[in-house]
């Protein structure tokens, strides 16, 4: 069918706000109407000749969300680990090379099905857009593969070669950075670069040398950075233009303030903080700055294996100091936003129809009630969704 109208819509989020109300541009009781895949009005009436019609009494709408950040090329799990930290042990990202191993001895076929039924739980609680990064091939035929599997799914791309130092270079870090600037990249087919810059992973100068490589290839930048301690991360990220800078956690003032000036947004994982029990009131540092921020499930199996948007909503507001507005309007917009587009989480004119209609009267629910999944439909580009599919 060509159109659809959506009447009787309770709360209308529109991430527009020269449609409607506050920060989430919010309209009440009115018809929302898809044409050939695109928003094309939003009125208090019902307009004739619709194809369809979709009466939302007492539900509300609003766009896909948005997860700019995940990991969903993988093998494997590592529930122990996360029970280890429930114990008190210190996150320190080492895991990640157990997930190399699983990842490398995994099938392709293994991985694309993992990551299929990743995709469909997203999918069932409104996530419309996903990026996917790869990170645990490190080497240049598994990189190669995991961006091969993750482009079967989504067009946002990550070449994350410079995850950590794969195990056989443990001496001689160097030498991996060479192998990433002078061959991984050069054959990647991925959109994005990014890199992480932390303690026990890269340096601030191998950092910016591996993205200034990935540049020169014509991948656009984005980076970890100060999840496990401050480092040149944010800088870096503002110097290059980086769309994003994602973790975040033991950034300093003066990287808030960097950030807050610059056009690259900050992304918060709100299930990392959760799963790895770090810093509380994250957001509200940003978010006060002035900053451009987003955030993102980090689905990945050791420190945030999660791929509800609607948990990080809940998650940020109860633990990083997000009002209810600002963490839908950050898995939203925001994510969008991080991922440079201008076409998907906003109800704008002209603007892709994604969207997700909940099972409720408010999108505050969507915090008010964690841990319960009030997704009544998902529509991609106007089309009633249940499966993933690029």
């Amino acid at each position: 069918m060509s159109s659809i109208a959506f009447t009787n819509i309770a709360t209308l989020v529109t991430n527009d706000q020269t449609v409607g109300n506050g920060l989430l541009g919010v309209r009440n009781e009115v018809t929302l109407v898809i044409d050939k895949g695109v928003i094309s009005s939003i009125s208090s009436q019902v307009p004739s000749g619709v194809d369809a019609v979709v009466d939302c009494t007492g539900k509300s709408a609003l766009p896909g969300f948005v997860d700019s950040h995940t990991h969903m090329i993988f093998a494997g799990d590592r529930a122990p680990e996360f029970a280890s930290r429930s114990r008190g042990e210190k996150y320190s990202a080492g895991g990640i090379r157990t997930t190399v191993d699983a990842t490398r001895s995994a099938t392709s076929a293994e991985l694309s099905s993992n990551a299929q039924r990743l995709l469909d739980e997203a999918l069932s609680q409104g996530t419309t857009t996903v990026e996917i990064k790869s990170g645990y091939g490190l080497n240049l035929a598994e990189e190669a593969r995991s961006i091969d599997i993750a482009s079967q799914f989504t067009d946002e791309t990550t070449l994350l070669a410079a995850h950590v130092v794969p195990d056989e270079f443990g001496n001689d870090p160097d030498s991996y950075v060479r192998l990433v600037i002078d061959q991984i990249i050069p054959q990647s087919r991925a959109k994005w670069i990014d890199v992480f810059c932390d303690a026990g992973a890269f340096t601030g100068e191998q950092s910016e040398a591996i993205l200034r490589a990935g540049i020169k290839h014509g991948m656009l930048p984005r980076i970890h950075a100060n999840q496990l301690q401050a480092g040149r991360g944010a800088e870096i990220a503002v110097a290059l233009d980086a769309a994003s800078a994602d973790h975040l956690g033991a950034s300093t003032n003066a990287d808030i303030e960097k950030l807050a000036s610059s056009n690259t947004v900050a992304t918060l994982l709100p299930g990392a903080e959760f799963s790895t029990q770090h810093t509380s009131q994250l957001g509200r540092r940003f978010l006060d700055a002035g900053a451009k921020v987003a955030i993102a499930t980090d689905c990945n199996p050791g420190s945030s294996y999660t791929t509800s948007m609607p948990f990080c909503i809940a998650t940020a507001v109860s633990l990083l100091g997000f009002s209810v507005e600002e963490a839908v309007h950050a898995a939203t917009q925001g994510g969008a936003n991080a991922l440079r587009r201008s076409d998907i989480g906003n109800f704008s004119i002209g603007s892709r129809a994604n969207l997700i209609i909940l099972d409720a009267p408010s999108y505050i629910h969507l915090a008010y009630r964690p841990g319960v999944n009030i997704v009544s439909q998902t529509y991609i580009s106007g089309r009633s969704v249940t499966t993933w599919h690029k």
